[in-house]
């Protein structure tokens, strides 16, 4: 289960994803609630931060990927592992969406997260996608939405807490 954030949770749910199909689903719901969420928040405050954990294997980058397909991505989405940051601008109904997939799995010292620069991604209208926020070790401040994913069988159970209004919205119109 996941380390716990500084507060309690707003509100908690639990999704099975027993193959890629439910994954999709899921991550098609996100994406209409992100997108909503964008219609009636003002630009300077749309932004969401969305922490993804789970053992190696446990599906973060699949459910990254198929949340920015339902976005309406069409490019490839690739792991930033190495990069660290992969940023897409997408188009939506309501403008463009910028979003930022961070993978912090390669940090050695939570302290990395200050010598990257990216607290700035953060403000404002920007989509946070942060696999292992564990390796910043609290640094990346409360999520709107933590995600936990494990495996269970040849699918896997999502745990999904929101920890703000913004993530609560969205996690009731999953």
């Amino acid at each position: 289960m996941p380390e716990h954030t500084a507060s309690a949770p707003l509100g908690e749910r639990v999704f099975a994803l027993p193959d890629e199909a439910a994954t999709e689903a899921f991550a098609a719901a996100l994406a209409h609630a992100i997108v909503s969420r964008m219609a009636h928040t003002d630009a300077a405050h749309a932004g969401l931060h969305v922490q993804l954990s789970g053992d190696l294997g446990a599906g973060k980058t699949t459910l990254v990927r198929a949340l920015l397909r339902a976005l309406g991505h069409t490019g490839r989405v690739k792991s930033p592992t190495y990069a660290l940051c992969e940023p897409y601008n997408i188009d939506t109904p309501q403008g463009v969406l910028p979003v930022y997939h961070f993978d912090l799995y390669r940090f050695a010292d939570p302290a990395e997260w200050h010598d990257t620069g990216f607290r700035e991604h953060f403000a404002g209208d920007a989509l946070c996608l942060v696999e292992w926020p564990e390796k910043a070790d609290g640094l990346l401040g409360t999520p709107d939405l933590r995600l936990w994913l494990e495996p269970v069988g040849d699918g896997r159970r999502l745990t999904t807490s929101a920890y703000t209004p913004a993530g609560l919205a969205c996690l009731n119109s999953c």
